[in-house]
């Protein structure tokens, strides 16, 4: 009887440890806020934050969809040159290159599933991936400013 209920113990355990990785691994993404200063007028997006190599490197990766005002900010740590690609990334995305002061220095168009790299033409500190379009419909210019935590500019 003893050994019965070690085993059924132990199968519990396991399938509760299961529950928890699959809700953990399906679990909404925090989400920052994040205002550009476009030519007509502040835009806000809810952003999720990659501050780590590997999440930096899993990006958008296998995403079909996001929401319109949602976006990726990519966080390198300190202002660095760096290049960007879409190798297993369906969505089409507009990358905005931001520098260590909060300003947009370059924006360019990601292309799905694309293996070429995309620099961002001097030391940045972070990138923002949204939805291939939005700046040019936003309104959102090279050199506009991005107020995040990041980048010390919240009002």
């Amino acid at each position: 009887m003893m050994g019965r209920c070690l085993r059924v113990s132990f199968f519990v355990a396991l399938w509760g440890l299961a529950l928890f990785r699959a809700v953990a691994l399906h679990a909404e993404p925090v989400l920052e806020t994040l205002v550009i200063e476009s030519v007509s007028g502040p835009v806000t997006f809810e952003v999720e934050v990659m501050r780590t190599e590997q999440e930096r490197q899993r990006g958008l990766m296998g995403r079909a969809y996001m929401p319109e005002k949602r976006g990726m900010l990519f966080d390198f740590g300190a202002p660095e040159e760096v290049r960007m690609w879409m190798k297993d990334t369906p969505l089409p995305l507009d990358m905005l290159f931001i520098r260590a002061d909060g300003t947009i220095v370059r924006i360019t168009k990601g292309e799905p599933f694309s293996t070429r790299t995309l620099p961002s033409g001097g030391p940045v500190l972070g990138v923002l991936e949204i939805n291939g379009g939005l700046s040019e419909r936003l309104g959102i210019k090279e050199g506009a400013l991005v107020r995040h935590q990041l980048f010390g500019t919240v009002k």
